[in-house]
């Protein structure tokens, strides 16, 4: 079955690091809407069978949407689709948005699984990362949720940033665990062109991120989650008693998505579509004034690559009769070799025909997948 995404290109304040796309600028958020629901109706031959088991409401930041906004858009979902019963729903929210208001606001509408992008427990960290909240608000967005039977709960922290000492990360985890959240989502700050943090770093206004510190606070998270009973289903993402985000895991599982918005992402079989980022052009070609999008067909090096990389970041790793289907008209020396190499380094290890990154190799999932990609045949 499939998932629709929905993106919701506001935010309040602008995080120096984020490269997603959004604006600050909140004036055109009831035309984004009805654009939004616009899409929605122009694109419902995307699933056939109109089984849909995921929803995620991403940004930007989705959580500024009123509670009419978010009921508009869920009818004309339920109004075309088939809605699983056990369906995911997950909305991404700021904790500064998390208020007793807010609260208010889901009732009647379908959530069942929220995402808080708290990044650091530290205010000075935050302040460094030009976040909108603090960290008390942090902690009482969570505890409000719960208080409120929501427990399907995830938690966004960040690592490998110059103010984060390895005292601090230890500390932003034992609150983590604190708190009883069942699911983390942890990242290495990356400085990304055309970001704050990335201008300011190549002016030397900001020192650039250190790739051994951000290793050695990966492994010390590794370490901290096993020994909570948190199992690491993918390279970034973890969780206690299988409670998986379904919905990213139906994106590295190579399932079916709709995306809607602009700078949305779809997927389905061997297409792939995209739209603009930028919202006036959205909005322009939603009403049928320009195009709004673009796609293409992958190849079966494509394919072959996607499901490579997307794989081996995962506790059910890389298949290699998998591999064997989708590579069966391509030159597979250079994946064999490869293979055999990151193997004997520690990077790889192989099981019941499926290959898995070590705890070293995990320090290196990009790189290591990339080499182990398939070329286009001349």
């Amino acid at each position: 079955m499939a998932g629709i995404y929905i993106h919701i290109p506001f935010c309040r304040k602008a995080c120096n690091y984020c490269n997603f796309h959004f604006t600050t600028n909140l004036s055109i958020v009831d035309e984004m809407v009805e654009g939004i629901k616009k899409e929605i109706k122009m694109r419902l031959d995307f699933f056939p069978d109109k089984k849909i088991e995921t929803i995620y409401f991403g940004g930007g930041t989705p959580s500024i949407l009123s509670q009419k906004q978010f009921s508009e858009i869920f009818s004309l979902i339920e109004k075309n689709y088939i809605i699983q019963k056990d369906a995911e729903i997950t909305l991404e929210a700021n904790p500064e948005d998390v208020d007793s208001s807010f609260i208010s606001t889901l009732n009647g509408l379908p959530f069942n699984r929220f995402s808080l992008g708290a990044q650091s427990f530290f205010d000075e960290d935050l302040v460094w990362m030009n976040r909108n909240h603090n960290k008390s608000q942090a902690e009482d967005s969570i505890k409000r949720l719960q208080d409120s039977e929501y427990t399907n709960l995830n938690l966004d922290l960040i690592y490998g940033y110059p103010l984060l000492t390895n005292k601090k990360w230890s500390a932003n985890l034992e609150r983590f665990f604190n708190l009883e959240i069942p699911h983390l989502s942890s990242y290495a700050m990356t400085v990304e062109p055309k970001t704050a943090l990335g201008h300011l770093v190549s002016k030397g206004q900001e020192s650039d991120m250190d790739d051994t510190q951000a290793a050695e606070q990966f492994n010390y998270l590794l370490d901290q989650i096993s020994s909570k009973g948190y199992e690491q289903y993918e390279i970034s993402n973890f969780c206690k008693a299988e409670n998986y985000a379904k919905h990213n895991t139906n994106y590295w599982l190579k399932k079916p998505y709709l995306g809607i918005g602009p700078g949305a992402h779809s997927y389905s079989d061997v297409q792939r579509r995209w739209n603009i980022e930028n919202n006036v052009k959205y909005l322009k070609g939603i009403h049928g004034s320009s195009e709004f999008w673009g796609q293409e067909t992958l190849s079966n090096v494509d394919v072959a690559n996607e499901y490579i990389m997307t794989s081996i970041r995962t506790k059910w790793g890389c298949d290699l009769n998998q591999v064997k289907n989708l590579s069966r008209d391509l030159e597979t020396k250079n994946f064999e070799n490869s293979v055999k190499e990151f193997a004997e380094k520690g990077h790889l290890k192989e099981e019941n025909n499926t290959l898995f990154l070590t705890k070293k190799g995990k320090l290196f999932a990009d790189a290591i997948a990339s080499e182990l990609f398939f070329e286009e045949q001349l």
